[in-house]
């Protein structure tokens, strides 16, 4: 893939009246040198809205079209040009608006290394780190860094758990109505 700079503002065309192969060919290549921004701050991540509407203009090709129907194939094709390349996943810096990298990443990484991810997720955070670490990111921590859930997604992770365990039913002794212990012995009767 060829390295493409910023189209001149009034170069706007349509991605109809280019064509699909042209602006989506365009669209990875300008993905791609944003991603490579984004990998140079340590934690960033984009969403693919923001993503969509980067590589738009750096293009100069728009589209109508909802950008859920064709983010996952530009990144796709990002991802692949990583592989190519022997980079970690960059495209694992893109996640939707509830901060996960969604269904199609697993399918990508199970295209790209022949295994699927049990937690596609959690692989994208050690990719995004691999990323923040292979691009030199300026404020990379010393040690390296560590591998994090965006924020929004951990916090929901960590919401459903609490809820889950919340949810768990509470054995309770028949006689005095305590708690049981883990054992299912009444520390107040036995």
């Amino acid at each position: 893939m060829t390295e493409t700079t910023q189209a001149a503002p009034d170069t706007t065309r349509n991605a109809e009246d280019v064509g699909v192969e042209e602006a989506r060919a365009a669209w990875v290549a300008e993905a791609r040198l944003y991603l490579v921004e984004v990998a140079r701050s340590y934690r960033s991540v984009v969403t693919h809205k923001e993503l969509a509407a980067a590589v738009q203009e750096r293009s100069g090709i728009h589209t109508d079209r909802r950008v859920h129907y064709w983010i996952d194939g530009v990144l796709a094709d990002v991802g692949r040009d990583s592989a190519a390349r022997d980079e970690p996943l960059i495209s694992a810096l893109c996640v939707n608006r509830e901060g996960s990298v969604g269904s199609a990443y697993a399918g990508l990484v199970l295209e790209l290394t022949g295994e699927e991810p049990a937690d596609p997720d959690d692989h994208a955070a050690r990719q995004r780190l691999e990323c923040h670490r292979f691009f030199e990111a300026a404020d990379l921590p010393d040690g390296g860094g560590t591998a994090a859930l965006v924020p929004q997604l951990a916090n929901t992770r960590a919401r459903l758990k609490k809820a889950a365990a919340e949810a768990r039913p509470v054995q309770t002794c028949p006689t005095c109505y305590m708690e049981l212990l883990p054992t299912g012995l009444c520390d107040t009767c036995d």
